[in-house]
């Protein structure tokens, strides 16, 4: 059984064939649908620019979204283990305090 699809991304006039593994064909959708709504967005945004402005503008954007995310989920793991130690401290304070 292959598991991998050929597929065709459109964006505007451009067309990019792939192949691509069969399960990460939503992310490639996915990817494809998210690109063309932050193009439009900047297209619409400032009128007058080039192509390869909007593009610019574009991959800024997701870039920005992208380590935005990373920030956040890596902070997550060190978050888990602070919230045991923060309630401890919190419950010792109450206790210090209804002395």
């Amino acid at each position: 059984m292959d598991d991998t699809l050929s597929i065709t991304l459109r964006f505007g006039s451009w067309t990019l064939p792939m192949t691509i593994r069969r399960d990460e064909e939503i992310y490639y959708r996915q990817a494809e649908k998210l690109i063309k709504e932050r193009f439009g967005f900047y297209t619409s945004s400032y009128p007058g620019q080039s192509s390869e402005m909007y593009l610019v503008m574009t991959v800024l954007d997701i870039a920005l979204q992208s380590k935005r995310q990373e920030a956040e989920g890596n902070a997550e793991p060190v978050l888990q283990l602070l919230r045991p130690l923060l309630a401890e401290v919190e419950t010792a304070l109450d206790k210090k305090n209804e002395k």
